[in-house]
């Protein structure tokens, strides 16, 4: 097995963008099946483990994907209402309501960019890694099923993500429920009734860019102690 980069926890939190410009080198089994054991160490409600890890090489089935989500992906992402030239200076486009306006946080341009390009070519990241719950489609649709099914699997997907960062892997979380907007998924993944895709992750090692830290808004202006609105000075 390649030998993984020496980095603990904190570390490999603190320095995993999401990496969308990806090469299609292929990554070798052995370290595909340690990551996606890191991944099924992570929490599940009631130890239920009613997932699966869909895991796609095959070229058909990727760009069947691909071309399905990409729309998807482009529009909730501005293509076509807002250019990279239009999300400069301070604006962002706003997330849902895809508005631009002077904001510090958002899609900036760098970030449009890199979505539209990943939108063009996941087809050829060498892995599509997409969870799965079992039964999902027996819940009602509400906004508190979605949550509760989404606890059930977010946590071991963010394990298998930092075990990819420890391989020097590129991943960015994508798609979420949306992705049971495209009808024929389950068939193309043989998937059991009523089994639910609840993310897509890209995988592959990174075709640009860098290991750093990404860029959020301070810990003190997003945490409230005992209430909300309660701040404190780190």
């Amino acid at each position: 097995m390649t030998e993984r980069e020496p980095l603990d926890v904190i570390e490999a939190m603190q320095s995993m963008p999401a990496r969308r410009y990806l090469k299609p080198d292929p990554i070798p089994d052995d370290i595909l099946w340690e990551i996606l054991d890191a991944a099924i160490r992570g929490p599940t409600g009631g130890n239920n483990q009613q997932w699966g890890w869909v895991v796609v090489r095959d070229p058909e089935i990727k760009q069947k994907i691909a071309d399905s989500y990409r729309p998807i992906l482009q529009s909730a992402y501005g293509h076509g209402r807002a250019r990279p030239e239009d999300l400069t200076g301070g604006k962002r486009l706003q997330w849902g309501t895809l508005e631009v306006a002077e904001s510090d946080v958002g899609v900036d341009a760098a970030n449009q960019r890199a979505v539209l390009h990943l939108a063009d070519t996941i087809q050829n990241a060498p892995v599509l890694v997409l969870p799965v719950i079992e039964r999902a489609a027996a819940y009602n649709d509400t906004q508190a099923h979605g949550a509760l099914l989404g606890s059930f699997i977010y946590g071991a997907v963010q394990n298998l993500m930092l075990a990819a960062r420890a391989h020097g892997i590129g991943s960015v979380l994508t798609g979420g429920r949306v992705l049971s907007d495209i009808s024929d998924i389950n068939q193309w993944l043989g998937l059991p009734e009523l089994a639910a895709v609840m993310a897509l992750i890209p995988l592959g090692y990174p075709e640009r860019g860098r290991w750093a830290q990404p860029k959020r808004r301070s810990v003190e202006q997003v945490t409230h102690w005992d209430r909300w609105g309660e701040q404190h000075t780190r």
